[in-house]
């Protein structure tokens, strides 16, 4: 039951998935005797368990449905029907306003499917079952209307593969500099004006409607997950700015998405119900999120590294606005204007000097959003320049930390990672910040919820970038797997680049110990870190680690650029 815009349609819908196996392995009179109960017409409906039968399974099922709700009295229903990854399945999903009823129709439809197992259904059986439908329909309480939340103060939703905690954050830091009461939802939890309220993943509707039921915030930030718009749809009506921050490889193979562009669609959904007199900011440098433009009615913000963009030039040309790079400096471009530029990278402490290209990315979305949505220029630029990476500002987001060892000290970098766009971005920063000849050590770790490519890649690359690789283990976040087989996926991946005998741990504190132990001074240590956020944060402290300062950091940058 799907309370708010979603996937399929702009309102609170009901999703089906169906076994449709039955009909697509039915004979073909028996499929044909369907298509006519249901009033289709010239059906060719192809041999069982054929293409062509797929693809008239797929009709007749939305056929199916606008019967049983017609025959129930609901006329002029919209459905949309859509295929999945395994043949004998689909979704089918349709706007509801009553939700007993909905639920009721839903039930009903595959009731009717299970009423023709064999080629010996007559027409008659196969009449009765869908008349039976709509009358199950047609008795059912009509039960409540759907939740979605009218917003009564403006709303920044930000989704993407990568950087939209980031981003959230940091435009919630902007509102809060602003003086704005800001609430803000994400995988972490409930934010009101800083302070966590409900911890947990609220990064779907019932985040959003935490941060609304309370009176005294002034600026609602979201972030809107993949998983929150397909099992719930978004809790809200709409949202005044909207950022997509990229769409990489993640979550495929779930809920039915099993490729970049499937997902691009899914993320299009949030910037899909921006209001037309809002902005939809989009990453110009990714084309699937640049080709989000064309199915939004907002006005459109693109970011970008690229001052020279081609599709910079188009949007500008079109009355729309980007935020860009130019001789280091963050700028804002409007047509038939000089660029304004706003601050130096450099003073950007996210950046590292610019050294991180993601986080300059993050910069730029944050930086478009909070301007879009109304911060004024000053407080934009005090809020890019105050932001950390540190764990009070960004917890688990490229957060450095120098400590201590034998004779020296080592960096430690912790970061989420959880793809490969991501561990990439964190050998990024693990690159800029090493002295010359040092090593870089990682702790590889995984959700069990990927896919074995994706597992299997995340393994060639630590193995690939990494002088020393180990395995920490995410306990809370096997989701049906065991260790042992996300080990063999893992090391499977750096056999491929001739990385043999990785060894593991069962704890991400374990993985990082061991590998701070054989650290040299100067040498950078990473922690994909996701599990155990706050016991790593007390192991380095226990070890004598400090937090890297901007200016700490910035020295990092320096001396590894010099050497």
């Amino acid at each position: 039951m799907l309370e708010g815009p979603n996937l399929y349609f702009p309102r609170a819908a009901v999703k089906l998935t169906l076994d449709i196996g039955a009909l697509a392995t039915a004979s073909v009179p028996l499929a044909l005797r369907f298509a006519a109960r249901l009033g289709l017409e010239n059906a060719r409906p192809g041999e069982p368990d054929s293409g062509f039968r797929q693809r008239f399974a797929l009709r007749a099922i939305g056929w199916l449905v606008r019967a049983v709700a017609q025959e129930s009295g609901t006329s002029n229903l919209a459905v949309r029907v859509r295929p999945t990854s395994d043949p004998h399945q689909v979704v089918v999903a349709y706007p509801w306003v009553h939700r007993e009823r909905a639920r009721a129709m839903g039930l009903a439809v595959g009731a009717v499917l299970d009423a023709i197992p064999t080629a010996e259904v007559s027409a008659d059986q196969l009449s009765v079952a869908v008349s039976a439908a709509a009358e199950t329909v047609a008795g059912a309480e009509a039960g409540e209307p759907p939740h979605t939340l009218e917003p009564r103060i403006p709303v920044v939703a930000v989704t993407g593969t990568n950087g939209k905690t980031t981003t959230s954050r940091m435009v919630a830091h902007i509102g809060r500099g602003w003086g704005k009461v800001v609430g803000w939802s994400n995988t972490d939890g409930v934010y009101i004006d800083g302070v966590l309220v409900e911890p947990g993943d609220y990064s779907g509707p019932s985040g959003a409607g935490r941060v609304l039921a309370h009176e005294e915030v002034e600026l609602a930030v979201t972030e809107t997950a993949r998983g929150g718009i397909l099992l719930k749809g978004i809790g809200l009506t709409h949202n005044d700015v909207s950022v997509v921050t990229n769409v990489s490889a993640d979550h495929l193979g779930l809920q039915g998405i099993d490729t970049l562009d499937q997902l691009a669609e899914v993320k299009a959904v949030v910037p899909r119900i921006t209001r037309p007199e809002g902005w939809a900011v989009l990453n110009a440098d990714d084309p699937r999120v640049l080709a989000m433009r064309w199915v939004v009615k907002s006005q459109t913000w693109l970011f970008s590294r690229d001052p020279d963009s081609p599709a910079v030039r188009d949007v500008l040309g079109d009355g729309g606005r980007a935020t860009t790079v130019i001789d280091g400096w963050l700028c804002v471009l409007e047509l038939d204007a000089d660029p304004d530029p706003l601050v130096e990278l450099v003073d950007v402490p996210m950046t590292l000097g610019g050294l991180s290209r993601y986080n300059v990315e993050n910069a730029l979305a944050a930086a478009s959003a909070a301007l879009a949505v109304g911060v004024p220029r000053e407080v934009v630029i005090e809020g890019l320049r105050s932001f950390l990476p540190d764990a009070e500002h960004n917890p688990g987001r490229m957060n450095c930390f120098t400590v201590p060892v034998l004779d020296g000290e080592v960096t430690v970098v912790m970061d989420l990672a959880h793809n490969e766009a991501g561990l990439e971005a964190m050998f990024e920063i693990m690159e800029g910040i090493r002295p010359p000849d040092a090593r870089l050590l990682l702790g590889l770790g995984v959700v069990g919820d990927r896919s074995d490519e994706l597992i299997e890649k995340l393994g060639e690359i630590a193995a690939r970038d990494a002088d020393v690789v180990a395995i920490g283990h995410k306990e809370k976040y096997f989701r049906g797997r065991t260790p042992e087989e996300l080990e063999q996926l893992m090391r499977a991946g750096a056999e491929r680049v001739g990385v043999l005998a990785v060894p593991a741990y069962p704890t991400e504190v374990g993985v990082l110990s061991a590998l701070v132990g054989q650290a040299l001074p100067g040498e950078v240590v990473g922690l994909m870190c996701h599990a155990d956020r706050e016991g790593v944060y007390e192991w380095i402290e226990a070890a004598g680690g400090v937090p890297d300062s901007a200016e700490a950091l910035a020295a990092k940058v320096r001396a590894a650029r010099a050497g």
